[in-house]
């Protein structure tokens, strides 16, 4: 018997819900299909069988929600050869998922494998090894039947630390992470002074619960500032007319955030140092800039990115952020799409928003807000001029772009802007 746990569909995912079962009790099972579709925080994903068995029992009912990352939801029973697990979870079995280091690898040899046998590992592992080019193949699987798991491929790469789950205890025959507790509870609404029945509780979400968490360890955490521009876009909105109306017969229809998201890449490109993320081991200096853009959907918000931004054009920006941002409302982004990037811009402008401020987004340094385009006076050579102005505020975190490579890309930003013709060069 084996049982099919809850996957961890990303790295940071502590919870799903089983939107649908493809599979029922009796069906075979073999590697590659698919047998449930899972809601992540931020996308419903279609998980794939890894081995063959026949389903025993769905453990876990269509529809459920806040099932934990680990928990069994099935079972299978194997059919002549024993059947490997199915799961897609990137920790070892029954791990509770309160913490993201997972449990570190037992240090033993890696099994000796037959030329062109199959290597069991998550689909998480193999899409780590493949980016870090880690042979699977010499590593030894600590996951459920010696399933290669994500601590594994990490442990080979060199990120896990010695002290890593070091904190484990054994409860009921499982393994569980502790953390410690928080210094103080929330407060309820009727400890702060709320009358009872005065309101109506709208329950909080997967996509609520992650937002409310990743933007407070980012606001307590992360060391910011902002640095705050105005810029004359007439000049952009000239261009942007022209393009459109050059090439309308070709269904080419570029937007002002379309013009800002290649800004941003080339002035990336051009200030380097902006192009960072901090992290324990250094700051990282990315080879391109991949520009994560703050898409509104039901329920919150989400990041898809452009990725490679600096060498595409301004209708292939269009083209790719269209597709993303309706995949985004459809709840359809692959994880790939909307997790890590270089930069990160957001842009209120078309809701009349002035000027503000947004939150970091880790483990990116640098985020735009971008407010609306308003005509506002100016002074040129002494004189009182109109001139279509609009304000931009750049969040750093200091620990990696300071105030002057912040304002050195800034200036470069200014420079594409405001003389978009210098895009070309």
């Amino acid at each position: 018997m084996t049982d099919i746990l809850m996957p961890a569909l990303s790295p940071t995912m502590e919870e799903g819900g089983l939107a649908k079962w493809l599979v029922k009790p009796g069906d075979m099972v073999t590697s590659g299909m698919l047998i449930a579709e899972i809601e992540t925080d931020k996308a419903t994903m279609e998980v794939e069988a890894v081995d063959e068995g026949v389903v025993e029992a769905l453990l876990v009912q269509a529809g459920a929600q806040g099932v934990k990352v680990n928990t069994p939801i099935a079972r299978l029973k194997s059919e002549g050869p024993a059947a490997a697990p199915v799961p897609t979870a990137d920790a070892p079995p029954k791990i509770a998922p309160v913490a993201e280091a997972p449990a570190p690898p037992r240090a033993s040899a890696a099994p000796s494998r037959a030329l062109g046998e199959r290597i069991a590992a998550s689909p998480l592992a193999r899409r780590i090894a493949e980016q870090s080019s880690i042979d699977l193949s010499g590593l030894k699987g600590t996951g459920p039947n010696g399933r290669i798991v994500k601590a594994d491929v990490e442990a080979a790469m060199g990120k896990l630390p010695a002290s890593a789950g070091r904190h484990s205890a054994e409860q009921n025959g499982s393994r569980a992470l502790t953390v410690p507790p928080p210094s103080s509870a929330p407060k309820s609404l009727e400890q702060l002074g709320i009358e009872p029945g005065s309101y109506d509780l709208v329950p909080l979400d997967m996509m609520r619960k992650t937002i409310a968490r990743r933007m407070t360890d980012s606001f307590r955490d992360i060391p910011h500032f902002p640095l705050t521009i105005d810029l004359e876009i007439d000049k952009l909105l000239k261009a942007r007319g022209e393009i459109n109306a050059r090439f309308a017969d070709q269904g080419v229809k570029i937007s002002v955030n379309d013009i800002i998201i290649k800004a941003c890449a080339l002035s990336l490109m051009r200030v380097p140092e902006s192009n960072a993320s901090y992290s324990p081991e250094g700051i990282a200096l990315h080879h391109h800039a991949d520009v994560a853009v703050a898409v509104a959907i039901d329920g919150g918000l989400i990041t898809p990115i452009i990725r490679h931004a600096e060498t595409k054009g301004l209708a292939t920006i269009s083209s790719e952020m269209a597709d993303l941002a309706q995949r985004a409302r459809d709840r359809k982004l692959k994880p790939y799409e909307y997790q890590g990037g270089t930069f990160s811009l957001s842009n209120l402008g078309m809701m009349g928003i002035k000027s503000f401020a947004s939150i970091l987004n880790e483990p990116q340094g640098m985020i735009m807000s971008v407010g609306a385009g308003e005509k506002r006076p100016v002074v040129r050579n002494d004189a009182l001029a109109i001139a279509t102005v609009m304000t931009v505020t750049l969040t750093c975190d200091h620990r990696v772009v300071d105030g002057a490579i912040g304002s050195a890309y800034l200036k470069a930003f200014k420079g594409f802007i405001e003389d978009p013709m210098a895009m070309l060069l």
